[in-house]
């Protein structure tokens, strides 16, 4: 993986701010801390940090055509490279090396744009045609790879991150009414077409943009969910699930640096370590897996419905299963409230409080194991119905997010009258995603509800589930890849009936049939059970003397938003939460660890309210 960043100035005459390349690239090196490439002509500048993983001789970025045309610069992997590559020489394409960059760069030159719907993989690369003067930028089918852009009259400023836009001056930290009613009534979530700051928006999932002097902007999709049929047998049903599976993992194994895989003992990250394990087997070679927790956190820990168990026994008997080398990663509560500020520097916004924080240590300490590459289980539950919201009745058929039911919370805790129509507001989103739901007219109410439940969890939950592991890993120097994430497996989910995808009347319930003969039974039946969070008291403690800290300071932009009577009632009653502030795992210390991140944010990034 890398960082990709750049601008396009058709205001000609106007001076190009001094040093913009080089800032950009020094903002981005986290993401490609191994090599740095820049390109710079009258009207684009294009800049490219490379985290080296395959081809490290042949891949250097930015990558130009045969006649030099058309510049790319590329942040991501291509799974199908070799098939694509075939394809190109029997049309007489030459290649100087092995990298999927000079695959997608010869795709493009093939096939123009509708190369795009030929990849599979995760990316977000920006093209410059010098002859046309037309720059093209394009993002992944399920967004696992961001990309961002702001335009300002005839300028074009992009990024993979947001931070790389500021590097411009004309591009400012503001944040308006919609960007402060996303960060206080949807955070962390946001919705798919912002960045949150006042002017910056997200390239989406399956989109290409163009733009150039003619035209100016122009938007386009490559790939939409679309609503089929399903016509396979459940046995069938059950042999492609599993085929696609393992298509998709065994895809994500090409690495010419170490590779791992996070292990939590539940369903997903089992199979994808026992498939690694397999193939890694196959080669003479033994898979290292990691899971994180925190100190002294089983004392702490209690069940309930998002949380039925805890992971140790679990990893130690799959580690012992597949004999792979199993690394701990046991975090400190003290570097968890610590880290909060990273974070936020990592996302460019405030995130999932702890939840993010640590992942980043965890991150940080699997990249200090010596390893560039790991495989992780995201996004299985949003496709394949893993979800308490998706099997309790209550929660299913709520007229609104339902994994963030706290509106009326946010609203409490912040002063009378800052935000105008926040219900609506809310509202407004979940219907606007709900009605884009592509759906059969054969479809009946529960599996038009299942569909619409799909892409509220695929553009939300999971974006910004997606959103935290790039940014978190990245910040870090480590790439993630996600094989759930799989265009195909999506599809195939999307269309599959409810009663296969809830086969045996279990969450998951074909995934959990289609390995049910590969993995220990007590992996393949047990419950869903989400990221570790910390349970402790200590945390607790720290992060709510932190907070007062910041209602009192007078610099601080917290006492401007939300109430300190309302707070210190939070803090009197910690425990009176009838649901999670967002997702599964963010609870009363996690608002308190948010609002610490809105302080570092505004902090660190100057943001100003217009």
């Amino acid at each position: 993986m890398c960082g990709i960043a750049g601008s396009i100035d058709f205001s000609l005459g106007v001076k190009r701010p001094n040093e913009l390349s080089a800032r950009m690239a020094q903002c981005l090196s986290h993401r490609g801390p191994d090599r740095e490439g820049i390109y710079e002509d009258r009207l684009a500048v294009l800049v490219h940090r490379r985290l080296i993983v395959v081809d490290p001789d042949g891949g250097n970025q930015p990558m130009y055509s045969p006649d030099g045309n058309i510049i790319l610069i590329y942040n991501g992997e291509l799974y199908n490279t070799q098939e694509l590559r075939t394809q190109l020489l029997s049309l007489g394409h030459t290649f100087t090396g092995y990298s999927d960059t000079e695959v997608i760069l010869h795709a493009y030159l093939a096939w123009g744009t509708d190369a795009f719907q030929k990849f599979n993989g995760i990316y977000a690369f920006a093209l410059w045609d010098k002859q046309a003067a037309r720059l093209t930028l394009c993002r992944d089918r399920l967004g696992v790879k961001p990309l961002f852009y702001a335009q300002r009259g005839q300028l074009l400023v992009f990024g993979s991150e947001i931070k790389a836009l500021f590097c411009h001056p004309a591009i400012e930290p503001q944040l308006d009414e919609d960007g402060l009613r996303t960060l206080l009534l949807l955070g962390p979530a946001r919705p798919p077409h912002t960045g949150v700051f006042h002017g910056i928006s997200s390239v989406l999932p399956g989109q290409y943009i163009t733009f150039d002097t003619e035209h100016g902007l122009q938007p386009s999709f490559y790939w939409r969910l679309t609503a089929q049929e399903h016509t396979d047998t459940l046995e069938q049903t059950i042999e492609h699930t599993r085929w696609l599976v393992e298509d998709a993992a065994k895809r994500q194994l090409v690495s010419d640096v170490p590779l791992c895989t996070f292990l939590s003992g539940g369903l997903d990250s089992s199979i994808l370590s026992m498939l690694a394990s397999r193939t890694l087997r196959d080669r003479g070679e033994s898979l290292h897996t990691f899971s994180v927790d925190y100190r002294d956190n089983e004392k702490y820990f209690t069940q309930s419905i998002f949380q039925p168990d805890y992971d140790s026994s679990y990893i130690q008997q799959m580690s012992d299963f597949l004999g792979t080398t199993h690394h701990e990663i046991i975090l400190e509560h003290s570097d968890l409230a610590d880290a909060l500020p990273d974070a936020v520097k990592a996302r460019d916004l405030p995130g999932m409080a702890d939840i993010d924080s640590s992942l980043l240590l965890f991150c940080q300490a699997v990249r200090q194991h010596g390893f560039t590459v790991c495989q992780s289980g995201e996004c299985a539950d949003e496709l394949f119905g893993g979800y308490p919201w998706y099997h309790e009745a209550s929660i299913l058929n709520t007229d609104g997010f339902p994994w963030s039911r706290s509106t009326d919370l946010r609203c409490a805790i912040v002063h009378d009258g800052l935000l105008r129509d926040s219900a609506e507001f809310v509202h407004a989103h979940y219907l606007r995603t709900c009605r884009a739901a592509p759906k059969l007219d054969t479809d009946d109410a529960k599996e038009a509800r299942m569909r619409e439940m799909f892409l509220l969890n695929l553009q939300w939950f999971m974006a910004t589930l997606l959103d935290r592991k790039d940014r978190m890993s990245m910040y870090t120097g480590l790439e993630v890849r996600v094989p759930f994430c799989d265009h195909r497996i999506v599809e195939y989910a999307y269309n599959m009936p409810w009663k296969f995808k809830a086969l045996d009347g279990r969450e998951k319930g074909i995934l959990r049939k289609a390995f049910a003969d590969t993995l220990p039974e007590e992996i393949v039946w047990r419950k869903k059970s989400p990221y570790p969070r910390t349970c402790s008291p200590i945390y607790t403690a720290r992060v709510t003397e932190l907070l007062l800290k910041k209602l009192n300071d007078p610099t601080s932009i917290l006492p401007e938003l939300f109430s300190k009577k309302a707070i210190e009632n939070l803090m009197a009653h910690p425990d009176d939460l009838s649901v999670p502030w967002y997702g599964q795992l963010m609870r009363t210390p996690q608002i308190f660890a948010y609002l610490l991140q809105i302080d570092s944010w505004f902090r660190t990034y100057n943001v100003t309210l217009i």
